[in-house]
């Protein structure tokens, strides 16, 4: 069966199972290896759960929610090992743990047995002080809360902690928890126990993924070797571990990954890890983990055989940084006893603050590596000392009062006001080494130009991937982590002028920018995907424009001219889309609601050609752009500082910044600007607003676009001029002065060429001469590529090819460009770069080039 079908249900729509009102998983602990020889990755996964209020009946007692009881009766077994697992035995009234989960073979689920743990703790001996009622009759259940509700501030025993209770025993009786599989969720119970209070708190699930699972991407990268790497495909995580998707269910994690010596395991995580030897195999253990609590789908992973281009650690935008890229010299593990040393042996966390490892270059691609400790971690940036509230005093970051549940956070961290650039490595396969360095260059001033704009950076470091050609966008943001398709690179000069950059330099402060707006900040309803999406466009703007030091008149030029492109490709694709794909709010007032078990779906996650789609992205861009224009540019952007400082660490629906707008500039809600007036206009319905149409007629007069238009006349006239001459007769070309143009400029005039009717060969020849279009950025030559089709300019047909082979992230438009011109070498050529390709692409892209091409 096709791996798609299989994860298609009868609606487009995605099932979140996981009943996140009844329990909470609060913290991962994952124990995984990764085999490249059958590609998958097998292990466990341990989860420390907290006790929700649940759904009380009159008699008061604690109940499963119709929804969820209903999943379970309609239960059908998938596999072997997920067959019934003598669940016939159970009590219908048991309480059942839903996880959401998809495309893996659980083996097994057990309790786990941390009573040697807990006995030898010194929480036990507070629990014991503090004699919780609710709790008296079940000490396991009352040491994980205990231990989950450590404070922030031993955040470093509490991991150490989780992961000797992670390597604990199964349960004493040495039975197995009954669980079983639906196409979406996994199901655990015991026997016996009907309400959460009464469940294992401490959950080991034994499993191994399946090589076509929808969140794991197994491919080659640009140098033909295996490489493996969470796809952030929309259902998220559920095909790498059972974990309970719904946003609301926030925690932290820690992974311990094994994968062969020549491998680097990249990982959401807040150190840089460095691998150790895994005794005689020739695998390496990597071990990271995170302190703030995040959306599982938010974990990200990458394996492959990719290599780190050569730091250069520009000092005009480090200087004073007091070496914030080094946490200190690499040195032996402390000589520890007792509960802590075998807890740091366990976890990886040995060594305090000054005692870890450089984050300098990480040797990759090499089986000679030394033994590393287990314990050399960065602390130095976790550890810092928070604030209270007189130190907010005069200083950068003045107003920071969090809102969020207890994590070490950033933002009132001393050292992280002056951090204006954070420590950053790239990674690439060997052959785009070199065009890899135009990121390494550019994300200095990026990361510079975003704390400019937003402040302090949310998290304390970030590695970039340039990931294989497949990858199905041009960018992917996670915490401490960055995907960069190789689209996004330089296309010709080895050197690239600046003029070059623009798509890059964009790019990355798109995906930094969701370090605030995606991450920090996240949509409590994954509907709303225009939290994220529409405010990165916009963020990427501005802070684009402040790497580049552009001045305030060349800013608004910029933006005008990027406007006019953005309102081009939005009226394209609303003139060519279902009504019901264009709705920011598609769930309208019911936005953030869910079952009284806590499930939900995701409106219109699974249809294909969403996945193609930018309107949350350009029409989120335009609401935001619009406000801006009702309040002012600069108060704006302030006003974004201001909500940053209210709401990170937290979960946000759209009312909560829109409100939160209206009482700061009360101004425009008396001038008729209300809650409603935005819904109506911008959020709940299809279409285009008014005020978009009329804007777009003053950015059709800027100066930069008017210069554009300006070209455009001379390149109709020259192949006006070339129409009907005669093939031998000698043509006098009259010399044009062209002017030079930028990239966003070009994008512009070829969109302008492709209006018109009919170029002459020698006119396509000479425009692709004068501008060495091959050369550019991938914006420019896929623009290119559909006036060469139009044209049927046969004689740039390789640039096509090109183009559907290495920019796969935007090429699946002109497929059906191909097919759609009946032109039989067109045709050819779409049929035989996909079949060359069709083994790397992305499924949901594959499956609808595949519709059109065969």
């Amino acid at each position: 069966m096709d791996p798609d079908e299989r994860l298609n249900p009868e609606t487009d729509d995605l099932p979140l199972r996981a009943n996140t009102n009844h329990m909470l998983v609060r913290h991962y602990v994952l124990d995984l290896t990764v085999h490249f020889d059958r590609r998958v990755v097998s292990g466990s996964i341990v989860l420390f759960l907290e006790a929700c209020a649940g759904i009380k009946t009159t008699a008061g007692d604690e109940v499963e929610s119709e929804e969820a009881g209903e999943s379970r009766d309609g239960l059908t077994s998938q596999t072997a090992t997920d067959k019934d697992n003598n669940q016939s035995s159970h009590n219908t009234s048991d309480f059942t743990l839903v996880l959401d989960c998809c495309d893996i073979d659980v083996t097994k689920v057990e309790e786990v047995d941390i009573s040697s743990v807990s006995a030898t703790s010194a929480l036990h001996s507070e629990i014991a002080s503090e004699r919780s009622a609710v709790l008296a009759g079940n000490p396991q259940a009352a040491f994980i809360q205990k231990l989950i509700s450590m404070p922030a501030s031993q955040w470093k025993r509490q991991h150490q902690l989780f992961s000797l209770c992670s390597r604990a025993p199964g349960a004493r009786d040495g039975s197995s928890l009954h669980f079983q599989r639906d196409r979406w969720s996994l199901q655990v119970r015991k026997k016996g126990i009907a309400s959460p209070q009464g469940f294992p708190r401490a959950v080991r699930i034994c499993y191994e993924t399946r090589p076509s699972g929808g969140s794991v991407r197994w491919t080659e990268d640009q140098d033909k070797r295996v490489c493996v790497y969470t796809a952030g495909s929309p259902i998220n995580n559920r095909a790498l571990f059972p974990c309970q998707e719904p946003p609301v269910a926030m925690s932290t994690w820690q992974a311990t990954v094994r994968a062969p010596s020549e491998c680097v395991v990249l990982m959401s995580g807040e150190e840089p890890a460095v691998p150790i030897e895994d005794g005689d195999t020739h695998f390496l253990i990597w071990n990271y983990y995170v302190t703030m609590a995040m959306p599982a789908s938010t974990f990200t992973l990458a394996v492959g055989h990719w290599h780190q281009v050569a730091a250069e650690i520009p000092s005009t935008v480090e200087r004073g940084e007091k070496d914030s890229t080094n946490c200190g010299d690499m040195t032996e593990p402390k000589t520890e006893s007792g509960e802590q040393a075998e807890a740091e042996a366990a976890s990886g966390l040995g060594n305090s603050s000054g005692e870890a490892v450089k984050f300098t270059s990480l040797p990759t691609g090499s089986r000679d590596r030394p033994t590393l400790p287990d314990s050399a971690f960065c602390y130095s940036s976790l550890e810092d000392e928070p604030l209270s509230a007189a130190d907010h005093s005069g200083t950068a970051c003045d107003g920071i009062y969090c809102s969020h549940g207890d994590y070490p956070c950033r933002f009132t961290m001393r050292s992280a006001w002056t951090q204006r650039v954070i420590p950053h490595r790239v990674f690439s396969p060997v052959c785009l080494l070199e065009k890899a360095q135009t990121v390494l260059k550019l994300l200095p001033q990026c990361l510079d130009a975003a704390y400019t704009v937003l402040g302090v950076h949310p998290f304390p470091r970030l590695d970039v991937v340039i990931v294989p050609a497949g990858f199905s966008s041009l960018g992917m943001a996670s915490p401490h982590i960055i995907f960069l398709s190789q689209s996004v690179l330089p296309a010709g000069r080895l050197s690239p002028d600046e003029n070059s950059l623009s798509l890059c330099g964009s790019r990355i402060c798109h995906e930094i920018a969701h370090s605030w707006f995606g991450l920090v900040i996240g949509a409590r309803d994954w509907t709303e995907e225009w939290i994220s999406e529409g405010f990165a466009t916009c963020l990427e703007d501005i802070i684009w424009a402040h790497a580049q030091q552009l001045s305030s008149e060349e800013t608004i030029q910029q933006f005008d001219l990027k406007a006019l492109l953005r309102w081009r490709r939005l009226s394209d694709e609303l003139q060519n889309s279902k009504e019901e794909l264009q709705i920011l709010r598609p769930n309208t007032e019911r936005t953030g609601e869910v079952s009284d078990s806590g499930s939900s779906t995701v409106k219109h996650a699974l249809n294909p050609e969403k996945s193609f789609m930018q309107v949350h992205y350009l029409k989120g861009y335009f609401l935001l752009r619009f406000l801006a224009s009702q309040v002012g540019e600069q108060q704006f952007i302030e006003f974004f500082r201001l909500f940053v400082k209210k709401y990170h660490g937290q979960l946000i629906l759209s009312q909560d910044f829109l409100q939160m707008l209206l009482v700061t500039f009360p101004d425009i809600e008396r001038k008729g600007l209300t809650l409603s007036a935005i819904y109506a206009d911008w959020l709940d319905r299809p279409g285009i607003p008014e005020w978009l149409y009329e804007r777009s007629a003053v950015w059709s007069q800027a100066r930069l676009v008017e210069e554009v238009k300006a070209e455009v006349v001379k390149w109709i006239l020259l192949s006006q001029s070339h129409q009907g001459k005669g093939r031998k007769r000698k043509r006098i070309e009259a010399k044009v002065n062209y002017k030079e143009l930028t990239s966003d400029q070009l994008v512009l005039l070829l969109e302008l060429l492709l209006e018109e009717p009919e170029l002459s060969v020698a006119s396509m020849r000479t425009l692709q001469k004068t501008y060495s279009l091959q050369t550019h950025d991938a914006e420019v030559r896929h623009r290119w590529c559909e006036l060469v089709v139009k044209h049927a300019y046969v004689q740039a047909y390789g640039d096509v090819e090109h183009f559907l082979v290495h920019d796969q992230a935007m090429g699946v438009y002109l497929y059906g460009e191909l097919m759609v011109q009946e032109d039989q070498k067109q045709q050819a050529l779409a049929r035989r770069c996909l079949l060359s390709v069709q083994e790397e692409m992305d499924q949901s892209a594959r499956r609808v080039v595949e519709e059109m091409v065969l």
